[in-house]
């Protein structure tokens, strides 16, 4: 190729790349443009509109663009719902056309615009007059309604949305948030019920402290619940713009909730008063602080506000780092029990050494780390001797790189909350002196027994096994895997296998607990049936390894024994857990 034929396809490319560049940048977006303002009545943008005036026959509405959004102005001074107005403003600047009707009509009142059904004005930046729309009624089909622009004679066909919109009602362009906030902004809280007043502080993120009356921990989690219903709550109804009374809203002597946003110099504050639940609207009565607007609220926001000191409380129990602890004790009349985190499972250390069920230790400590007070007795350590002087069940919680235990003591309590018995709870060396829910003494009584770990066959994963046999009497069914989900049987005779049922057996093998241990030793096998076994089960590696074997002997009162072939240790399990296996040796084969 010569250097001629080379410069003429540069500057070719150089033309053709130009080309594209001006036709994505400029042409494009103005062809755009002129696409989207086709058929358009009016050449404004949405952003440029600064007020709208709705006038009907029997009210006005006018909306002003505020900084913060939009003021609703007539037929009450108040907030409007930014959404709202801008979805209607949007629609109203860009009204389009579908066609004229009647370019000189002899009379207006054929299409509904003498007196018109609605007059909308909008005042635009840049223009001295306002752009003015009278719409009229629907036309026979419904598809369309009549209107006409300003002074000018014709009778135009617009989009019914027109008429949608000019008669929505004065609450569609209200504000409806009960209170606007900013969560990151709020740092206090002031409720007010029956002329006390609680104050609470935000301390480091997502912590919240009571300073008044009296300093104590609160419960973030309530807070922070209430918060999310003040902010996503909307308001049902307007009840009255200007009550005679406040009396029948309960609004004369309300409880308040005040949100203070920021701090020092940039604080300020918004509030909310409370009236009466109203039962039938299922609705209770509220008013922003500063506003005479009666309106009501969804019920669900005034059961959430927190009424009492002790309702606003951190009742949180024993604090604790779940994924941190590396020793449990437990003391009570059953003996003691000590088990100890070994990688990601369980040990226990006392009374003997056993594999513990990580389940049951896991399950124990979310009771521990859920438990939640009912009711506050004593905030002075010193008050601790006095409820707690014998307790009934002691826990003992060791912590990574902690010296000390946290220590949670447990008492019978005569005391009932919501007629279920109670316990006195604390943490030793710390205040305060708890009641908490009556069941956790139970909760928390945990033998060896209980936290041992029940399985009876030895861990495995379900690829590795690659064979099961099984006998019953003189039936007998082997199944091989011929895939990562697919069995065969081959014994008594090769063919298709039911693939889901051999799944099933195997992961009720894996997940089979006994109940009771009836003879550590296997001794008087005939005694359990296990002399002559009703099922014969073993499970096999790919390289012909046994996995397990398990004997299954007798029923006796829905329990089955049992025991594993590679020991002599006898057990019992329900018997509804082995039904699906007991019918193998004839279901299996496909």
């Amino acid at each position: 190729m010569s250097w001629k034929t080379l410069l003429v396809l540069v500057v070719l490319a150089a033309g053709l790349g130009g080309f594209y560049y001006y036709d994505s940048y400029w042409l494009s977006p103005a062809r755009d443009k002129a696409e989207q303002a086709k058929g358009r009545l009016w050449a404004v943008e949405p952003r440029d509109v600064e007020s709208v005036t709705i006038t009907r026959k029997d009210e006005t509405i006018r909306l002003k663009r505020a900084e913060s959004g939009w003021e609703l102005l007539e037929p009450v001074k108040a907030r409007a719902d930014r959404g709202s107005v801008d979805g209607v403003v949007t629609s109203l600047a860009t009204i389009r056309m579908d066609r004229e009707i009647d370019g000189s009509p002899a009379t207006l009142a054929d299409f509904g615009l003498d007196p018109p059904e609605a007059r909308i004005a909008l005042e635009v930046k840049g223009r001295p007059e306002p752009l003015v729309l009278l719409v009229g009624v629907k036309s026979p089909t419904g598809a369309w309604v009549y209107g006409k622009e300003g002074s000018k004679p014709a009778v135009l066909a617009l989009s019914e949305i027109v008429s949608r919109d000019v008669a929505r009602p004065v609450a569609d362009f209200r504000d409806k948030t009960v209170l606007a906030l900013d969560r990151k902004s709020v740092s206090a809280l002031d409720f007010e019920v029956d002329g006390e007043r609680i104050s609470l502080e935000a301390g480091e993120p997502g912590k919240w402290r009571i300073v008044k009356p009296r300093p104590y921990a609160a419960d973030a989690e309530l807070v922070a619940d209430f918060l999310d219903k003040v902010e996503s709550v909307r308001v049902k109804e307007f009840v009255t713009d200007a009550p005679t009374s406040l009396t029948p809203y309960g609004l004369d002597r309300p409880a308040t909730v005040t949100v203070w946003l920021g701090r020092e110099k940039d604080r300020s504050s918004r509030a909310v008063h409370f009236g009466r639940v109203d039962k039938d609207k299922k609705g209770v009565y509220v008013m922003r602080a500063g506003e005479p607007t009666v309106m009501l609220a969804p019920e669900e926001l005034w059961t959430l506000f927190p009424k009492t000191v002790a309702a606003l409380r951190d009742k949180v129990v024993v604090a604790y780092a779940y994924d941190k602890v590396s020793r449990v004790e437990l003391e009570h009349a059953r003996g003691k029990v000590a088990i100890e985190r070994e990688g990601t499972s369980w040990k226990i250390t006392q009374p003997e050494g056993l594999k513990a069920d990580s389940g049951q230790v896991n399950s124990l400590l979310w009771k521990l780390r859920d438990m939640r007070a009912v009711g506050f007795l004593a905030e002075d350590a010193r008050e601790i001797p006095r409820y707690l002087g014998k307790p009934d069940v002691t826990v003992r919680l060791w912590e990574e790189g902690a010296k000390e235990p946290k220590t949670l003591l447990l008492a019978a309590s005569r005391e009932t909350r919501g007629g279920q018995p109670a316990a006195v709870a604390a943490v030793a060396g710390q205040g305060p002196v708890m009641l908490v829910e009556g069941k956790a003494l139970q909760e928390l009584s945990k033998g060896p027994d209980d936290l041992r770990d029940r399985t009876v066959f030895p861990a495995f994963e379900l690829d590795d096994v690659q064979r099961a046999r099984i006998a019953a009497g003189d039936k007998r069914v082997v199944v091989e895997r011929s895939g990562r989900s697919e069995w065969k049987v081959v014994e008594p005779a090769r063919g298709a296998g039911d693939s889901a049922k051999v799944s099933d057996l195997l992961l009720t093998l894996k997940a089979l607990r006994w109940k009771a241990i009836v003879s550590e030793k296997g001794d008087d096998a005939a005694r359990f049936g296990l002399d002559r076994p009703e099922l014969d089960v073993t499970l096999l590696k790919k390289d012909g390894a046994e996995i397990a074997g398990l004997l299954v002997g007798r029923q006796e009162q829905g329990l089955t024994y049992v025991r594993l072939k590679a020991s002599p240790t006898i057990y019992s399990v329900e018997s509804r857990v082995l039904a699906d296996l007991r019918k193998a040796p004839t279901d299996l084969p496909g």
